[in-house]
């Protein structure tokens, strides 16, 4: 079996992590899975939205640890240029104009919890479990973690997730700001689907600009991300989904979007 798995329906294309024997542990095939298939979802007209998920009973668990000690060895060049290879997957995910949903099901930890916190949103079963994992390996951390976690859950915590490596479960994640939903188990997949579908069936190309203009919020001055509304605003008035929201308003209906 491939180590991740794909498939696309109404409009949603789910990407599986798929070892789970090993928690979905990273390897180089996912890797290079999930960066072709994130290209492929971020220009193909069939997908509205994409889900991130992991089989079985884990979300990614992160690097392979039990491998760590077998690895050819590797200079600090080599070591480098690794990693920046790899960060390929998180800048992938912040760019690509598709809302990217993280359905985490278990343990997001290390690599893993930087996956999901690179998804746009994420909703996570009642079980799911969160953790940096880094400093318990001697390691100080990757896949743009340490910048999301601290844009999402502030400072102070995403300090002591670091510093302390304490694991949290969805209650607190929820709590923190790691999570959008938590829901229960069971209903992990349906809920998640549910939302999907509903990103898909919107108008596509203003939620591409839309998450643009979210993501400049975060680091970008104000009168920088004023400067984006004004382009973007331009850019989706001349949509023909755009066209289609008015006159749905006018004639009291439900509108229909196109991607166009």
């Amino acid at each position: 079996m491939p180590d991740l798995l794909q498939s696309i329906e109404d409009g949603v294309a789910v990407l599986t992590l798929n070892r789970p024997e090993r928690l979905n542990a990273l390897s180089a095939e996912m890797l290079t899975g999930l960066s072709d298939a994130l290209q492929r979802c971020a220009e193909d007209e069939a997908v509205g939205c994409v889900v991130l998920t992991g089989a079985g009973n884990g979300f990614c668990a992160g690097g392979d640890v039990k491998s760590m000690a077998t690895r050819a060895p590797r200079s600090f060049e080599q070591r480098a240029e690794g990693i920046r290879h790899m960060h390929r997957i998180p800048l992938l995910m912040r760019s690509m104009p598709k809302v990217i949903i993280g359905m985490v099901n278990g343990v997001a930890v290390g690599a893993g919890l930087g996956v999901a916190l690179a998804c746009d949103l994420r909703v996570a079963g009642k079980s799911a479990r969160f953790g940096t994992g880094f400093a318990k390996v001697g390691l100080s951390g990757d896949f743009g973690g340490s910048w999301l976690l601290t844009r999402l859950a502030g400072t102070a915590k995403a300090r002591e997730l670091y510093f302390l490596g304490d694991i949290i479960g969805s209650a607190e994640a929820l709590a923190a700001g790691l999570v959008n939903r938590v829901v229960d188990d069971a209903a992990l997949h349906t809920e998640t689907m549910a939302l999907a579908r509903r990103i898909a069936e919107g108008p596509r190309v203003t939620l591409g600009y839309t998450k643009r203009n979210l993501h400049a919020a975060e680091t970008e001055p104000f009168s920088v991300v004023l400067e984006m509304e004004a382009v973007h605003q331009a850019r989706t008035a001349q949509t023909e989904d755009h066209r289609e929201a008015v006159a749905a308003f006018n004639e009291k209906r439900r509108p229909v979007f196109r991607g166009r």
